[in-house]
């Protein structure tokens, strides 16, 4: 008992866990709500283009001393334009586009920083996420950025909903489906900037995505969705970082093992979709199916 209270209370005791809990539970929270909508539009190849995009911004940012939110959030939000911009053009499809510039986005975020000293140690920063050395003004940017956020999904989650279940409705009933498009771009973006610290450019799909999945399985109900997706991201947030603290190992990989086991855990006992209920569904068709065919030899 004494080892549960110790492991439950020990790495509030510190200011940088602190630290950690608040930034990851915005991330999670931010990412779980953007991410339902990147789920329903089925959009997950988006996202990862996006997470890679906002690298040479963040890198520019980092080599220059500004803002890295910022700088994250004009480059995605530049690689969005570009992607519907050339996606225009009719001989080439979405993902060829998407292919293109997400390879490029990356590799230029690689060449800024490798300008830079100590090149080695700001790249494994970016990568793969420094939770655990984020100052004060870190937590209050993205404690403002993604509370910002939220209210503005919020205010528009109608009409994003509407784009994302029937994008040829939205538009017959007048909705500006491509400013809509964008809007959500420039939202995918600004959780993904806000959540790179948390668990790095590489694994931060899994956070936007992964919870939101989850959440897919779990219910039918979008409004559920909406909350059951943030409560999973944060649940996996913080339960990352305490396993991380308690055996010193990476908080971004633990984090996003802990949503992939969420995951699991969805797939296999999801109360209407989950692979056990859908195999005991199945296996009561073959009786139902089994004592017809008996029936019918009897009467017969």
């Amino acid at each position: 008992m004494i080892g549960i209270l110790e492991f439950v209370t020990d790495p509030w005791n510190h200011v940088f866990m602190r630290r950690a809990f608040l930034v990851a539970a915005m991330s999670g929270v931010v990412c779980g709500v953007i991410g339902c909508y990147v789920v329903l539009r089925g959009m997950a190849f988006i996202g990862d283009t996006v997470a890679h995009a906002v690298f040479p911004g963040v890198s520019i940012a980092f080599v220059f001393q500004f803002n890295l939110v910022l700088g994250g959030a004009v480059a995605g939000l530049l690689t969005a334009v570009l992607v519907a911009v050339f996606s225009q053009n009719r001989r080439l499809k979405e993902d060829t586009v998407i292919g293109v510039l997400f390879a490029a986005a990356f590799g230029l975020g690689i060449v800024i920083l490798s300008s830079t000293a100590g090149y080695s140690g700001s790249l494994e920063s970016f990568l793969f996420g420094q939770i655990l050395g984020i100052s004060d003004g870190d937590v209050a940017n993205v404690l403002v950025v993604g509370c910002v956020l939220l209210a503005v999904t919020l205010a528009m989650s109608g009409r994003l909903v509407a784009v994302s279940l029937d994008r040829e409705t939205a538009r017959a009933a007048g909705l500006p489906v491509f400013w809509l498009d964008l809007a959500l771009y420039a939202m995918v973006t600004v959780a993904i900037v806000i959540s790179l610290q948390a668990v790095g450019n590489i694994l931060v799909l899994a956070l936007l995505i992964t919870p939101a999945a989850c959440a897919r399985l779990l219910t039918d109900r979008l409004g559920v969705m909406m909350v059951l997706a943030p409560v999973i991201g944060a649940a996996a947030s913080f339960l990352g970082l305490y396993l991380s603290f308690a055996f010193n190992l990476a908080a971004g990989g633990l984090i996003v093992l802990v949503a992939t086991a969420f995951f699991l855990l969805s797939w296999l006992f999801a109360p209407r979709h989950g692979l056990l209920r859908r195999a005991r569904h199945r296996s009561d068709e073959v009786r139902r199916a089994q004592a017809e065919e008996g029936g019918v030899v009897e009467a017969t």
